[in-house]
């Protein structure tokens, strides 16, 4: 790939989901962006490119900013996280709220995978203390196409092989004419799923006791990083908590946030009355 098309297509990565494509990683942008540069009918992608500089469209522009955002996801993937979530951190929430309503952000939730893992979690070993809960999750991912094959619940059998479980798999899934793998509709029903771009405003998908955004900052540059964590942070009802992946960090990222003391791994709101820590982007 020449420079001149690899800084472009990164640049409109970067801009448009804060990704940040290392030059070592240009097959990625090309293995990514193939299937829409067939389907438009473009020999190369110089030619992407070009009809991006010389005609403004942002939705495709969009478009092909969310198709570079890597879409690896499979079921229970980090599974002790989702255990603990569904065991403690739920049941704390929900005694806490007094309203006997919990509302689960998954951000960055791609093809679904995780909301399903989540739903099928909760519906096979519910905690006592969450049982006659009203639990309402969400997930949110840039790429419209994710949103849509998400909301089918459908899925290859390679995809089902990743994390499923032969005994999950034949609860909770019907096999379709077509070979793909659907999931129940008790279990789809209990999933919502809506498009949304990280580095922008959240306030439209309301408060939550629970963010779950695991695995999705570590592709981004850090000021996107920092960018979203604040985002993140000001969706939190009083007392959520925020779950990253393993390895995964919010620190020197905002003031917003601190590690929570009662959960090992998870974020909350930071106490106003302690010392502000340095959040420089440079």
């Amino acid at each position: 790939m020449q420079d001149g098309v690899f800084n472009e297509l990164a640049d409109l990565a970067l801009k448009g989901s804060g990704q940040a494509i290392p030059r070592s990683k240009s097959y990625l942008i090309e293995a990514r962006l193939a299937p829409i540069a067939r389907r438009e009918g473009f020999g190369s992608l110089e030619d992407l490119v070009h009809c991006l500089k010389s005609r403004a469209n942002p939705v495709f522009a969009a478009e092909c900013a969310a198709a570079l955002v890597s879409k690896d996801t499979w079921f229970f993937r980090e599974r002790e996280t989702l255990q603990r979530l569904a065991e403690d951190i739920l049941p704390v929430r929900l005694k806490a709220g007094n309203t006997g309503r919990l509302k689960v952000w998954i951000a960055g939730g791609s093809t679904g995978q995780e909301a399903y893992s989540l739903a099928m979690m909760l519906e096979d070993d519910m905690p006592p203390a969450l049982r006659g809960a009203k639990i309402e999750i969400l997930s949110t991912d840039l790429c419209k196409a994710a949103i849509e094959r998400a909301r089918t619940g459908r899925y290859g059998h390679y995809e089902v092989q990743k994390g499923l479980s032969i005994h999950r798999l034949m609860k909770h899934f019907t096999r379709t004419d077509s070979g793909q793998w659907e999931i129940s509709e008790v279990l789809r029903s209990r999933v919502s799923f809506r498009q949304h771009n990280l580095l922008e405003s959240a306030g439209g998908l309301g408060k939550f006791d629970v963010i779950l955004c695991r695995n999705v900052l570590s592709g981004m540059d850090r000021a996107a990083r920092s960018r979203v964590a604040d985002s993140l942070a000001a969706q939190l009802m009083p007392g959520g908590l925020i779950l990253l992946g393993q390895g995964e960090s919010l620190i020197g990222l905002t003031n917003q946030l601190e590690p929570s003391r009662d959960f090992r791994g998870a974020w909350g709101a930071a106490d106003p009355n302690r010392k502000p820590v340095a959040t420089s982007v440079a």
